[in-house]
């Protein structure tokens, strides 16, 4: 791991008349960048997430936790999780992903150049460039950073902290992007265990706001098959490709009904979006035409009411043009037809200690705001976890060529993470031999 010395500093303030104690990740020898540079060159693209998952485990290891464990979740797909701290005070879950989406447009967009290669992990102007350094190896260093720096300043938390290093989050990849990590993680760690976290943060990359909301979304494959015909002879054919338009048409007014309906304040309005289009024939009537689309729903929507939608849709083209078809849904997450939207209230208690934790780091007030895209929370939420995303980095680089994570906001987030989670979980003198 090599992390740079940060050093901690521990602060005594009056808090509710108690001594509160906090720790502080300094940014001394941070602009290095050290601290995400060795994880992202260890590469861990989807659905291979081994090689990454046994250093997570093992720095980990080194922080003196009181539990580290690497279990898989599929063959091959492992998991890591972690505990520390004891039971008296709140608890919380820290989780992220271990898998990245693949640098195959990374190398041919920077080929020739110094940044070629997606786990180099270059520094460029004070941010770390490459694959996976953002979204979101950085979240998870940060996570170990504090749970370590919290024992290597002498304390121990009152509270008890869940680290859930999953894999399967990211899509893209055949067979991936099913949550299949964290679905066990809920299975082993809380479903029975008649212990329900108070708190959760995930950390996908926020441009350090606090996101409380997150819209939900289903993809949907639609598909309409006729009769291929001579092109001379076309009235004995059945046309694909104009029942094709007639369903785009349709969808796309449907997509206008969405988005004149009402908003929410952090997410926006609905929409739904065709992604892709396939049909067409070697000079003859086209017999299949295929369309992918994404329909973004809000907090209150139902999937199964958008699904059934969708479903009437390609039913009435069905009817009319007399081609058959066909609605795959095909990226369930904690529902069978996609993922569900999700929102914590900003009065929350957890929501309200982050903000003061942003403020005490940083001397700003905390944005909150709404995710621009599904992740993982929901299924924490569904077992009784309600929380956020907060970390580093800006999700409009990720996924992209562009990749890349400020030093200055990774050593931030930092601070602030390190302050919630001790003013969250509280601290006692940590009696245990040094590690």
């Amino acid at each position: 791991f090599d992390m740079p010395d940060y050093g901690n500093q521990i602060e005594r303030a009056a808090a509710n008349g108690m001594g509160v104690l906090v720790i502080r990740v300094l940014a001394a020898g941070a602009l290095s960048g050290e601290p995400t540079r060795h994880p992202v060159a260890v590469p861990s693209v989807a659905p291979i997430e081994a090689p990454f998952a046994p250093w997570v485990r093992d720095e980990l290891a080194r922080g003196g936790l009181d539990e580290v464990e690497l279990r898989e979740a599929e063959p091959g797909r492992p998991n890591v999780y972690a505990a520390s701290g004891a039971r008296a005070g709140r608890s919380l879950v820290l989780a992220g992903h271990l898998d990245t989406v693949h640098g195959d447009d990374w190398a041919a967009h920077w080929q020739g150049t110094d940044r070629a290669d997606p786990f180099a992990a270059r520094i460029v102007d004070g941010e770390i460039w490459g694959r996976g350094a953002a979204d979101l190896k950085g979240g998870i260093c940060t996570i170990i950073e504090v749970l370590r720096a919290v024992r290597r300043a002498g304390f121990r938390l009152s509270g008890r902290v869940h680290g859930l290093f999953v894999c399967d989050e990211e899509s893209g990849q055949p067979g991936c992007g099913l949550s299949a990590g964290m679905r066990a993680a809920v299975r082993h760690l809380f479903a029975g265990a008649g212990e329900t976290p108070d708190f959760a943060i995930y950390a996908e990359p926020t441009n350090a706001a606090v996101y409380t909301a997150q819209m939900g979304f289903l993809i949907a494959e639609i598909t309409l098959t006729g009769r291929s015909a001579y092109f001379g002879t076309p009235e004995q054919g059945v046309d694909a490709l104009r029942a094709g338009h007639a369903l785009l048409a349709a969808l796309w007014e449907h997509d206008r009904e969405l988005r004149s309906g009402d908003t929410h304040d952090l997410l926006g309005g609905r929409f739904l979006l065709v992604t892709h289009v396939r049909a067409g024939e070697s000079i003859a009537v086209p017999e299949r035409f295929e369309l992918s689309l994404i329909r973004k729903l809000l907090p209150g929507d139902d999937l199964d009411d958008a699904a059934d939608a969708l479903r009437g849709i390609a039913a009435g083209i069905s009817d009319r043009f007399g081609v058959a078809q066909e609605v795959r849904f095909t990226a369930p997450r904690d529902h069978a037809v996609g993922g569900t939207p999700d929102e914590v209230p900003p009065a929350h208690p957890g929501v309200a200690a982050l903000a003061r934790s942003i403020t005490a780091t940083t001397g700003t007030d905390a944005r909150i705001e709404g995710a621009p895209y599904w992740s993982e929370k929901p299924l924490l939420h569904a077992v009784g976890i309600p929380g956020v995303y907060f970390a580093a980095g800006d999700i409009a680089c990720c996924h992209t060529a562009f990749e890349r994570l400020p030093v200055d906001q990774l050593v931030a987030a930092a601070r602030t993470l390190a302050h919630f989670v001790v003013s969250w979980c509280g601290v006692t003198e940590d009696t245990r031999p040094p590690t």
